[in-house]
């Protein structure tokens, strides 16, 4: 499932990579005003634009959704409880407390339990 989302989603990343490669800038229509260029083109001069730029806009959203779902792809496969979620836990033994008890003129043994 992962693999064919990460394919759409590098298919739409070419996409959008080629079609804003192939836009007009806002500044290209400057040279056309003062005749030095044409603006016609195989859409027609309003036309490529529009076209272009909805075909951008449908493969930006195609590119976001799948970004989108490959981190939720991601985020189910890596997620865990904790760090010490595996972990047992033993109570370490007091050497210490086993010492005073046994000599003789310690007051522990006083103290009620």
């Amino acid at each position: 499932m992962d693999f064919i989302v990460l394919i759409i989603h590098v298919i739409a990343a070419l996409g959008v990579i080629g079609l804003v490669l192939m836009q007009h800038g806002k500044g290209a229509d400057m040279g056309a005003a003062f005749g030095s260029g044409s603006s016609g083109s195989l859409f027609g001069a309003s036309g490529s634009a529009n076209f272009l730029s909805r075909a951008t806009a449908i493969f930006a959203t195609i590119f976001f959704l799948t970004s989108l779902g490959l981190s939720f792809i991601q985020f189910d496969a890596t997620r865990s409880v904790g760090v010490m979620s595996g972990a047992t836990i033993t109570a370490p033994v007091d050497a210490e407390a086993e010492t005073v008890e046994q000599s003789s003129d310690s007051k522990v043994n006083e103290i009620p339990k």
